[in-house]
């Protein structure tokens, strides 16, 4: 069993991320090698950002992402974050261009170590997110969880960022809601037919939120960035803040600019843990010499 690729064990403020190195190879890694390095708990991550050679001029790499259950992920600014950050420290570069499956993405690492992602532009249209049946005002979609006559969330905004994104506005603190209870119920319900990420918003300043993800695909994490995009536009077209916010999610805080030109930036850490090799395949792996517990 050839353990041929490289990979690094990340985060970004807590979203526990995979960086594969497949550049070279004509391989993917499959669905049944994410599954295999989500049941390790040393491995255990919420997305995959497969480094490929570049598809299209005037790009780097080509970054496929998957889920943990190995699920193909349109879009993951907290792991595009941990992508450049591994990428500078090998090249000494510091301002990126990749293609993803949702489009082309701009970043670059900051002299104090923080990075940006322009995460490109939001949309809204019920077709474009995408809903099953159509709303005219998606700053407002009749869904809701709990009893019918009083419902524990109701009303999200619904946006894409590249990845469909439904968020309940609350009052209280977010972490007294059953996220872990409402959040597998409510991404495959009938109305996503892509199924969705599931947020609960809490707006605490007209300059900042607090943010809980369930998402798609992975579950409860600590810190989702395209959610926290996409709370932010929803939060300033809805009028509950302006438009550049700071979204406080378990992890810690990002800074998201929505900016005039219709950009979402996204701004904050990554952090490396381990590197090893693995078996693109199979999900075999091995951690490198150096560094191991």
């Amino acid at each position: 069993m050839a353990l041929e690729a490289a990979f690094a064990k990340m985060n970004g403020l807590g979203n526990a991320i995979i960086v594969a190195d497949m550049r070279g190879r004509t391989d993917r890694v499959t669905p049944e090698a994410a599954r295999a390095l989500n049941a390790d708990p040393a491995t255990r991550f919420d997305q995959i950002m497969a480094i490929h050679d570049p598809r299209v001029a005037g790009t780097h790499n080509y970054i496929e992402i998957l889920n943990s259950d190995g699920s193909q992920a349109q879009a993951c600014g907290n792991g595009t974050r941990c992508v450049v950050q591994a990428l500078a420290a090998e090249t000494g570069e510091k301002v990126f261009t990749f293609q993803t499956v949702a489009g082309i993405l701009n970043a670059e690492e900051h002299e104090d170590g923080l990075i940006s992602v322009d995460m490109g532009k939001p949309r809204f249209g019920w077709q474009d997110i995408p809903l099953a049946e159509e709303f005219c005002d998606t700053r407002m979609i009749e869904l809701q969880a709990g009893p019918i006559d009083a419902p524990v969330l109701h009303s999200p905004s619904v946006a894409s960022m590249g990845n469909p994104h439904a968020i309940f506005w609350v009052e209280r603190d977010v972490n007294v809601y059953d996220l872990e209870r409402f959040g597998p119920l409510l991404e495959n319900h009938p109305i996503f037919p892509e199924r969705a990420n599931i947020s609960i918003a809490q707006v605490t300043a007209e300059n900042a939120l607090n943010l809980r993800t369930w998402e798609r695909g992975a579950g409860l994490t600590l810190a989702c960035g395209s959610a926290a995009c996409a709370a932010a536009v929803s939060a300033a077209r809805t009028g509950r803040t302006g438009r550049h916010v700071t979204v406080t999610v378990p992890g810690g805080p990002l800074d998201i600019l929505w900016r005039e030109d219709d950009h979402v930036i996204m701004t904050g850490p990554a952090e490396w843990e381990f590197s090893g090799r693995f078996d693109p395949a199979t999900g075999a792996w091995e951690r490198e010499t150096e560094g191991a517990a």
